[in-house]
């Protein structure tokens, strides 16, 4: 399982850790008008998926605006973020700060995605900070789990390899 730190803390994840290879463990989390949404939602395409603790802050904030700009350039790729936060909050930051190119997404019910890739922080109840890219077969072609919960990742590698994803 897949060990991170939090502000210089050691943290273990709960759930399953996902590698590259592994089929997509496919989910079930809200979309901002409450509907239920899943892996199969998006079949057929490359996604990248952005895991982050919660859009009101400074790095889940950027992560979220990077991935929304980086959108314009890539074809067939759908570009998804996961929190906790509740749908109203995601709809709201959304509204606020002209996101329109990513899709946010809450995992606050029963953390359906947390568990399946690995990213639950149990005592936080929050998700760590990990990018996962998908494949239009369902395959797992890119797996960071980010070391320390409060750095960015390596959004050049994941937007390469939704770029070698096919």
């Amino acid at each position: 399982m897949a060990q991170i730190t939090w502000k210089g803390n050691p943290l273990q994840l709960s759930g399953n850790e996902v590698k590259v290879g592994d089929k997509a463990p496919d989910f079930t989390v809200l979309a901002n008008d409450m509907s239920q949404v899943s892996l199969n939602d998006t079949a057929g395409t490359v996604r990248i998926i952005s895991s982050v603790p919660s859009i009101d802050t400074g790095v889940c904030d950027a992560q979220t605006r990077k991935f929304n700009e980086e959108a314009a350039s890539l074809n067939n790729v759908n570009i998804i973020t996961i929190s906790a936060d509740l749908p109203f909050a995601q709809k709201r930051w959304c509204g606020a700060n002209g996101i329109d190119n990513v899709k946010t997404l809450s995992d606050h019910r029963d953390l359906s995605f947390a568990k399946g890739y690995g990213v639950l922080m149990e005592n936080l109840r929050l998700l760590a900070r990990a990018i996962f890219v998908i494949d239009s077969n369902d395959n797992v072609t890119y797996v960071e789990y980010v070391a320390e919960g409060t750095d960015h990742p390596n959004y050049e590698a994941a937007v390469a390899a939704a770029k070698a994803a096919k």
